[in-house]
């Protein structure tokens, strides 16, 4: 009796993307009693919090082949490998080949007879991986576009585990969100590293709002197009364009601002100001006014005074920001930051909670606002779903998973909305 691979996923939906590519080829391989863990190394916590799961895992499946990979499998392939739970280390290239799955196959004795890590350079890595997966989940589908960036902000080891920007071409991308549309899925997400410099690579460099109409435009049958973190900055005339006059783009985008003081911007290596974010944030919303943001902001980086927090603290409310991943700074090795001055870890804590604190103020504000409206939802379960804005709506009967229904919005929680369903049947 053979035991399917299990798989266990930690950071970004870009992993999770991965992940399921990941299921598609070690079933094609056929591979058996496997237990793989796709890290994330985008703090040093996220790679402790792996290290845990790990042995948890281990200790849960005794006899089981443990193979890592991931982006922490990419940066730290050593660190994984002295680990005796783990018996192999496979990097981010690798993890989409099909022959890496087709020894992975072959069993641990196949593996004990290979090197123990496969992780290659992945700065030599020049094309998007050949893997295309038509979306996961039930409800929503996600299409990789762009892989890789070729910032260096001083914060980050991603560059070094994801490798340079590529990007996947345009005409694979309609392909390819045209068979998810006629697979029956209602909502498409652009995803990507650095989702803003796709293009950069490709003939006639076109950007992502050249992407974004063109889809819009091929594929009139897709009712919601959604593109996942930005950098404001690298935001082109066409994206603009888009938010203002495409309906089917939804009103929802998360911004990698980081900070709101711009000293501590300048020392990130950012390429945009505090009033570069304030502007866009402006523009946008004026463009398209119920569009809501939602943003990644650092607390406690290198150097950050009292003052200089007290900018980003402001950023919250001068970018009317409602969806807040706040991180609190932690080193990463191998970064310059990691050099750099550091602050108090009393004080990173306490201005992150501050940070939450009024990311749920603006949330409150934001759901209050929502009562009485009438919204468009897609059913992610049978008595959940998101609003255009990525709200979530809970209701008291169940509706169709996957369908894009009309609800009058009756009340809320702290954290959601109530819907009552429209028109249905």
């Amino acid at each position: 009796m053979t035991t399917p691979p299990k798989f266990t996923t930690l950071g970004c939906r870009l992993n999770a993307y991965e992940t399921a590519a990941m299921q598609e080829l070690s079933e094609q391989a056929g591979v058996d009693n496997a237990v793989i863990v796709n890290t994330c190394a985008v703090t040093a916590e996220a790679v402790r919090k792996a290290r845990q799961e790990i042995r948890k895992l281990r200790r849960e499946n005794p006899d089981a082949t443990l193979i890592v990979t991931g982006c922490a499998a990419q940066t730290e392939p050593e660190t994984f490998a002295a680990m005796e739970e783990v018996d192999q280390v496979i990097g981010n290239t690798e993890k989409m080949q099909a022959e890496t799955w087709q020894s992975i196959a072959k069993g641990p004795d196949f593996i004990g007879e290979t090197e123990k890590v496969r992780v290659d350079d992945i700065m030599s890595v020049t094309e998007t991986a050949g893997h295309l997966i038509d979306g996961f989940g039930r409800h929503r589908a996600y299409v990789q576009v762009q892989n890789g960036c070729d910032h260096r902000c001083t914060f980050c080891i991603i560059p070094f585990g994801r490798g340079n920007s590529r990007s996947v071409p345009a005409g694979v991308v309609v392909e390819q969100i045209k068979r998810l549309v006629g697979r029956g899925f209602n909502e498409v997400v652009l995803t990507g590293v650095d989702l803003t410099s796709w293009g950069a690579d490709l003939p006639g460099e076109p950007r992502l709002g050249d992407l974004v109409m063109r889809i819009l435009k091929l594929i009139p049958d897709l009712p919601r197009l959604r593109i996942s973190s930005i950098d404001s900055i690298e935001a082109d005339e066409n994206l603009m364009a888009a938010i203002a006059t495409e309906s089917r783009l939804m009103p929802h985008l998360h911004l990698s601002l980081q900070a709101g003081d711009n000293m501590i911007l300048k020392r990130m290596k950012r390429r945009h100001t505090r009033e570069d974010a304030i502007a866009f944030c402006q523009e946008a919303r004026k463009l398209r006014p119920d569009m809501t943001f939602g943003a990644d902001i650092i607390a406690g980086f290198p150097t950050e005074t009292e003052e200089m927090f007290e900018n980003s603290l402001r950023m919250v409310t001068d970018c009317d920001l409602t969806w807040l991943h706040v991180f609190p700074y932690s080193p990463r090795p191998g970064t310059p930051a990691a050099r750099m001055p550091q602050v108090n870890g009393k004080a990173i804590k306490s201005r992150a909670a501050r940070l939450r604190a009024a990311g749920k103020t603006q949330v409150q504000t934001h759901l209050a606002a929502q009562i009485g409206r009438t919204c468009e939802i897609l059913i992610e379960t049978p008595r959940l779903g998101r609003t255009e804005q990525f709200t979530e709506v809970h209701f008291d009967t169940d509706l169709p998973e996957g369908q894009i229904i009309r609800a009058e919005i009756t009340g809320r929680t702290e954290s959601h909305l109530l819907g009552l369903p429209l028109h249905l049947g």
